[in-house]
C-alpha cells in the first residue's frame, strides 16, 4: 500500500520530507529515515523531469512514498509524473473547484477522469497495469495558497475524487498581505490555516501542511493535520553546516526556522 494511505488507514498523521536539490542519493538518505513520504519539488526546486525519475526510484527503494509537486495544474505534467512512478501529486495554485476537478481528472482513467493510459514505470512500481488499481494508488492533492482559494475552500474540498488539500503557508501569508513565512503566528494566518483544515475534515479528505521544523510539524499534527512535511533538504543541509561552523568558530548558529518555500 502507498505509505501515505497506510498511515491514514491507521488514523495517524503521515510525516514527510521535502526535496528541492536534484540527485538520487540525497532523497534515498531522506527516505531511509522512516519518513512516510518524500516530495520531489518540481515547482520551486531545481529539479527537472530527467532528474526526478531516479529520485522517485531512490525514494521508493528507501521505503517512503515518492510524491511530487508538479509545476502547475497542466494535465500533461500530472500524467507524466504519475506514469514515472510518483505515488501522488501535489498541484499548486488551485483556486477553484474547476481547477481541482481538472487535477483530479488528470489522475484518474476514464470513465472517472481523463488520464491517458501509459503507466510506463507506474505499473511496475505498483505491481499492476489495471486502471482501477492504478487509480486507487494515485494520490491527488491540491494546494490552497491564495486568498481566492481560501474563499472557495469549501467547494474545493468537496471535489469528488480529491484525496486532500496541502497548504502552502508562505504563499497564503503573502496573499493575505502578511510577511511570507512558514511560521503561523499572526491571527489572520492562524484563522486561514484552521479554516482549510476544518473544510478538509468536513469533507473527509486529508489536510496537509508544510512546516519549517520538527517543532512546528508536531504542532500541526497535534492540531489535527493528516500530512505534515517536517523539513526541506536544502534548509536541513544549510542549518547543519551553519551549526557545525558556529561550533568551530565559537559563534552562535543562525536559525533556519521560518525559512523555506511552499
Amino acid at each position: 500500500m502507498n505509505p501515505l494511505r497506510e498511515a491514514w488507514a491507521q488514523s495517524r498523521a503521515a510525516f514527510g520530507l521535502w526535496s528541492v536539490v536534484p540527485g538520487s542519493f540525497g532523497v534515498e538518505v531522506l527516505a531511509r529515515t522512516g519518513a512516510d513520504y518524500v516530495c520531489v519539488d518540481q515547482q520551486h526546486g531545481v529539479i527537472g523531469y530527467d532528474a526526478m525519475v531516479p529520485m522517485l526510484q531512490a525514494i521508493e527503494a528507501g521505503g517512503a512514498a515518492p510524491i511530487t509537486r508538479v509545476l502547475s495544474g497542466d494535465p500533461y505534467e500530472i500524467m507524466k509524473s504519475l506514469d514515472a512512478g510518483a505515488r501522488g501529486v501535489i498541484v499548486p495554485l488551485v483556486n477553484s473547484a474547476a481547477d481541482a476537478e481538472r487535477s483530479v481528472a488528470a489522475c484518474r482513467y476514464p470513465p472517472r477522469g481523463t488520464r491517458s493510459y501509459g503507466p510506463t514505470r507506474a505499473s511496475g512500481v505498483i505491481g499492476s497495469s489495471d486502471p482501477e488499481v492504478l487509480d486507487a494508488e494515485a494520490l491527488c492533492l491540491v494546494m490552497v495558497e491564495t486568498r481566492e482559494a481560501l474563499e472557495r475552500v469549501e467547494e474545493i474540498a468537496a471535489t469528488p475524487g480529491l484525496d486532500g488539500i496541502y497548504i502552502g503557508p508562505t504563499d497564503l501569508a503573502l496573499s493575505l498581505g502578511l510577511s511570507p513565512t512558514l511560521e503561523i503566528r499572526e491571527d489572520e494566518h492562524v484563522r486561514a490555516i484552521e479554516r482549510v483544515r476544518e473544510a478538509c475534515a468536513r469533507n473527509g479528505i486529508a489536510a496537509g501542511i508544510h512546516s519549517p521544523s520538527g517543532e512546528w510539524a508536531r504542532r500541526h499534527a497535534d492540531a489535527g493535520f493528516d500530512m505534515v512535511t517536517v523539513a526541506t533538504d536544502a534548509s536541513l543541509l544549510r542549518g547543519a553546516a551553519l551549526a557545525e561552523l558556529a561550533v568551530v568558530r565559537g559563534e552562535r548558529a543562525e536559525t533556519e526556522e521560518g525559512k523555506g518555500y511552499s
